[in-house]
């Protein structure tokens, strides 16, 4: 499976919950916040001023979905 910017937050981390310290080392430590149950990881990136593109490469990379 591939993580995708328009899967909701909690449906990442409650899947994977290997993928927490990478939501959190992006500056997304507000996972379990009201707005992380309706916002998928676009919208949540977006709202924190965060790379998108490289916070998906980086939760891939945690789940061995390394892009080559």
């Amino acid at each position: 499976m591939e993580i995708t910017k328009k899967m909701s937050i909690t449906e990442v981390v409650s899947k994977y919950p290997q993928t927490v310290p990478v939501f959190m080392e992006h500056g997304m430590g507000c996972l379990g916040c009201a707005a992380a149950r309706f916002e998928n990881i676009e919208q949540g990136a977006m709202a924190h001023g965060i790379d998108v593109d490289k916070l998906i490469a980086d939760l891939n990379k945690a789940l061995g979905n390394e892009k080559k």
